[in-house]
């Protein structure tokens, strides 16, 4: 059993147009279609207007705050020992599910959405596009960050067994220097723009893959500029720390980290294999043509 493909002989099974239909349906998703799945979304997130944006965007900087609530709920009512590290991380996936599944505006979604378009079509309009979906998301997160963080520390909401829990975990998340939190940021932004990647790819796991990639973030104490900055927060609404120290030690090297993960690991490097497939598709394609007859 032979077929002809590009000039050169390839053994492979005689299928009738049925199998062949169910081989091809049992394929992976190809890079190019999901890059084209993630530019067409991010092609409509450029255009939306900025109202939009920042409402979605301020939705989700409140929703992330549910991460603090529950690894604070596993934290409070587990017993003291290093094994249940293991456990309060669990919570951490609860606002990514939220947001995620919610379509809400998330920064560090966008630094993979938004870039793509602007790889694909490099100009300026598009890149003012870009920085004005950056910038309008990212002070809307922050500022339903700063909200969620003040609701929870200055209202009876919680027992203080649970607002004690969520101090601990903000002290922890301080607990690194700036060159740390630029190191973490980068891959906690790579696996949250990989997050993006994969659930383009994919019909089904969704949720699965969202709390797989996110619980590593927590279990690994990788730096989210949103979700950390809930975390963060809470120490300067209860007192326990200065806006300075909270923005420079943590804040601003997250944001650095998060944004090269997400624009530089996976956006560029993605966007760059598929250029690279599509252009070693073409220079087949041209030399196919010439090899035929008459040529």
């Amino acid at each position: 059993m032979s077929a002809e493909q590009d000039g050169s002989d390839v053994i492979a099974p005689e299928l009738t147009e049925r199998q062949q239909q169910e081989a091809q349906d049992r394929t992976s998703v190809s890079a190019v279609v999901v890059h084209e799945a993630i530019r067409y979304d991010g092609e409509e997130e450029l255009m939306r207007p900025v109202s939009a944006l920042a409402w979605s965007g301020l939705a989700a900087g409140m929703s992330m705050g549910f991460s603090l609530v529950a690894m604070a709920l596993f934290k409070a009512y587990l017993p003291d020992q290093p094994l249940v590290k293991l456990i309060v991380s669990l919570g951490y996936p609860a606002g990514f599910l939220i947001v995620i599944i919610g379509r809400q505006q998330l920064f560090t979604e966008n630094t993979l959405t938004a870039i793509i378009p602007l790889l694909a079509r490099r100009n300026a309009s598009t890149l003012l596009l870009v920085a004005r979906l950056w910038t309008v998301v990212l002070i809307a997160n922050m500022a339903g960050a700063h909200l969620f963080a003040w609701v929870v520390a200055n209202t009876p909401m919680f027992k203080p067994q649970i607002q004690h829990a969520m101090l601990t975990l903000s002290l922890q998340a301080l607990d690194v220097t700036f060159g740390e939190a630029v190191l973490r940021g980068i891959f906690a932004g790579w696996l949250i723009a990989m997050v993006v990647w994969m659930l383009a790819a994919v019909d089904t796991g969704r949720v699965a893959i969202i709390v797989i990639l996110t619980y590593l973030v927590g279990l690994a104490n990788f730096t989210h500029i949103i979700a950390g900055a809930v975390e963060v927060l809470f120490s300067v609404m209860v007192g326990a720390k200065s806006w300075g120290a909270v923005a420079w030690g943590y804040l601003l090297p997250t944001l650095i980290g998060n944004s090269i993960g997400g624009v530089s690991l996976t956006a560029a490097i993605n966007h760059a294999q598929v250029v690279a497939g599509m252009a070693s598709r073409k220079q087949n394609e041209e030399e196919k043509q010439r090899k035929l007859p008459g040529r």
